[in-house]
């Protein structure tokens, strides 16, 4: 009788234990889903800053190329250029 009390009595702090461990684990995946979710956030929104930089670098070689720079001209003439066939077909189209 005194063995089978002995085997509850072990069987009951290797269960306690096991609890202790499963709250401390979960606990642990609860702190790291929040950092996860932070990271995720924090990447959107450099991305989403990247995007803004990518545009406004766009923005600035045009201005670039139209005040004189040698270094974005072609590129600023294929813009144009476009543009100004995008007019001629819309201009084409309302004479239609």
């Amino acid at each position: 009788m005194s063995e089978i009390k002995e085997i509850i009595d072990a069987l009951e702090k290797k269960v306690l234990r096991l609890c202790a461990k499963v709250d401390d684990l979960e606990q642990k995946n609860r702190a790291l889903q929040q950092q996860l979710q932070g990271s995720t956030q924090s990447l959107a929104q450099q991305q989403a800053t990247h995007a803004q930089l990518v545009k406004d670098f766009e923005a600035l070689k045009m201005t670039n190329s139209l005040l004189g720079s040698e270094e974005y001209k072609r590129d600023t003439k294929l813009k144009i250029n476009a543009l100004i066939r995008e007019i001629d077909y819309c201009i084409a189209q309302l004479a239609d």
